[in-house]
């Protein structure tokens, strides 16, 4: 089992321990996002009233249910996503400093390149493993924002009723073909991009920054600071495309003809804070996701070195980052 392979499962893991504790937020992170849609502020009905609010109401009319739907699509596509990322994300900065540094591809594995620092170069390895993850997961995506947002009792923007994941790709399928599933795909990358270009680095800054001002020891106090940080700075770089995602992800036909096409007429109908709806609520997601994310991600990944080390007799490297 090689490095790489232990990164995207310890990444895959942890990020599905993650989404199980914040998923209710995402449902209602969406439905906010697709209240009001192109309705003038005025207009728009307020069904759901921000992150508590929202928790409670579905509560109370859906039940557990009602808050976990799509669960089963969030998993499947947070191991494909933060799989990617977190197992793609060093060995794209490494060979890209191979390049750079000396040239050629044969020295990914040196000490100097593995511990060189380029804030361009971290940034974009961490948008192009994520755009890699957000491609190939997206169709359990679109599925995952279908059932969040239907609702038999307080419904906003278009409703899909699917019984469940795979009934949702079916039908999609049938009726649209691989288009279909693929439909909002670019969006999708664009938001995941910014997320993750800003993810990995600003968690290994922060490290960084916090090990060198306050003398902190690597441990759980450490990852939890630096994840937190990262979290935060996710959130506002992603929301205004994850809105957009969203609303292209829940349209029946063509509402909307491209991203910029939703971007444009969202902003031009309901105000330029309208890419921000739902923020609060992304906020409460994304923290704690960032924060179980990355933390058990160290640690699932010091698990997978000690198990490569002691049963399959890879050689464990020191910790570089």
């Amino acid at each position: 089992m090689s490095t790489t392979l232990g990164s995207f499962i310890a990444g895959g893991v942890a990020a599905c321990g993650a989404v199980t504790v914040t998923h209710s937020f995402e449902t209602v992170k969406i439905r906010l996002q697709l209240q009001g849609e192109l309705q003038a502020k005025r207009d728009a009905p307020k069904l759901y009233r921000g992150v508590l609010h929202g928790v409670s109401v579905i509560y109370r009319n859906e039940g557990l249910k009602g808050l976990l739907r799509g669960l089963n699509c969030a998993y499947i596509y947070q191991m494909t996503l933060n799989g990617c990322r977190l197992g793609f994300y060093d060995p794209i900065r490494t060979s890209i400093n191979s390049l750079l540094l000396e040239r050629d591809l044969h020295h990914m594995q040196d000490t100097r390149i593995k511990q060189h620092q380029s804030l361009p170069v971290n940034i974009f390895s961490g948008a192009t493993s994520g755009i890699l993850g957000a491609a190939a997961g997206s169709p359990f995506f679109l599925v995952k924002t279908r059932l969040q947002s239907f609702s038999p009792f307080l419904p906003v923007g278009t409703q899909h009723q699917y019984s469940n994941a795979w009934d949702g790709l079916r039908q999609i399928y049938g009726a649209e073909g691989i288009k279909g599933l693929y439909r909002g795909v670019g969006p999708a990358m664009v938001r995941t991009g910014f997320g993750s270009s800003v993810q990995l680095p600003t968690y290994f800054l922060a490290k960084r920054r916090l090990v060198s001002w306050f003398d902190m020891q690597d441990g759980p106090a450490l990852h939890l600071l630096s994840s937190a940080c990262s979290g935060f700075v996710v959130c506002v770089f992603m929301h205004p495309p994850d809105t957009v995602m969203s609303r292209m992800y829940n349209q029946t036909g063509n509402l909307y003809s491209s991203a910029f096409d939703c971007l444009w007429r969202t902003v031009k109908t309901e105000g330029v804070l309208a890419v921000y709806k739902g923020f609060f609520a992304h906020l409460a997601r994304i923290l704690p996701h960032t924060i179980l994310t990355l933390s058990l991600a160290e640690q699932t990944n010091r698990l997978m070195r000690r198990f490569e080390s002691g049963v399959l007799g890879v050689e464990e490297k020191p910790k570089l980052s």
